[in-house]
């Protein structure tokens, strides 16, 4: 079922992210990158870097606790993170007041939390969301999990994966990587074995299928495009697929890559994509003509994620 299909459907169905090894500082020209020179750190931009400190907007925060895979929710009042023993934790911004959501029960590795917060659609019956979805490796197979994001202790369970039946079987190991996005907490994912990206629909029967060739998905704030990653002559690009129209519009936004560019993460505008490469941290914005070039705002690498 192509993504416009889907997009149609639920339009039919719904009326209506040791200290900082490095700081950010003036950042010069990446080798890599074609910007002349750095800019400050956006606002709201963060980095986890697997330590128990988290870059905030140029400004390093100590959260008490190893923090990896960052991710804020919508609101940007809640922080979500796997932390140093393995368990799924969410925090308050500065790390405090930690509540440990579900204890890892050992033998498995989480990662990638990401919040599906939704509020309730009293015409369909269908009621607010506030959870997270991670991803789990059990015995050497990855699955996707999801939990409330207010349970203490909790038990996650494993999410259902369906798809048009046109489209073939949606798999239902070797999945990673997923990422909500919109007011209706629609998700994509990445599929280690076909080397595709998926989406999952909640609002759909049939709740997805695959999108595009690539990894390491991101959902835009509208759910009308996705950011992924894609090999290009031996280096990483970012591309963007685009529902919009009667055909799915897929565009590479960094041309120009010389190096690896991962990790893309939208700001809550939908405006610019924040991504990882070796030497530092980068964002894309666009423009009138699409995106424009890429350019370094930290010498520092880690997860981005925008805090609300």
């Amino acid at each position: 079922m192509s993504a416009r299909r889907r997009r149609t459907t639920k339009a039919a169905t719904v009326t209506g992210v040791a200290a900082l090894l490095a700081l950010c500082g003036a950042a010069a020209t990446a080798t890599a990158a074609p910007a002349a020179r750095a800019v400050t750190v956006p606002r709201g931009l963060t980095l986890s870097d697997g330590t128990r400190h988290v870059l905030v907007g140029g400004r390093s925060i100590d959260f008490g606790t190893t923090v990896r895979d960052l991710a804020w929710n919508p609101s940007g009042s809640k922080a979500a993170f796997v932390d140093g023993h393995g368990d799924l934790v969410v925090s308050d911004p500065d790390g405090s007041h930690r509540v440990t959501v579900a204890v890892n029960p050992g033998g498995q590795t989480w990662s990638h939390p990401t919040w599906q917060v939704t509020a309730a659609d009293r015409a369909n019956r269908i009621p607010a969301k506030n959870n997270l979805i991670f991803s789990a490796r059990i015995h050497g197979s990855t699955v996707l999990e999801g939990i409330k994001a207010t349970s203490n202790h909790g038990r996650p369970a494993k999410i259902s994966l369906n798809g048009d039946p046109g489209d073939g079987a949606v798999p239902q190991t070797g999945n990673t990587w997923p990422n909500v996005g919109g007011d209706y907490g629609t998700s994509v994912y990445e599929n280690t074995r076909t080397g595709e990206v998926y989406i999952r629909d909640d609002y759909l029967r049939q709740q997805g299928g695959a999108l595009t060739k690539g990894s390491e998905p991101a959902l835009a704030p509208d759910e009308e495009e996705v950011v992924f990653v894609r090999s290009v002559h031996g280096h990483d690009h970012l591309f963007v697929e685009e529902f919009g129209g009667s055909t799915n519009v897929v565009k590479d936004v960094t041309p120009s890559a010389t190096t690896d560019y991962t990790e893309p993460a939208w700001s809550p505008n939908g405006k610019t994509i924040a991504f990882r490469a070796p030497n530092g941290t980068y964002t894309v914005t666009k423009t009138a003509h699409g995106f424009g070039r890429p350019v370094k705002v930290s010498n520092h690498t880690g997860l981005p994620a925008y805090r609300g």
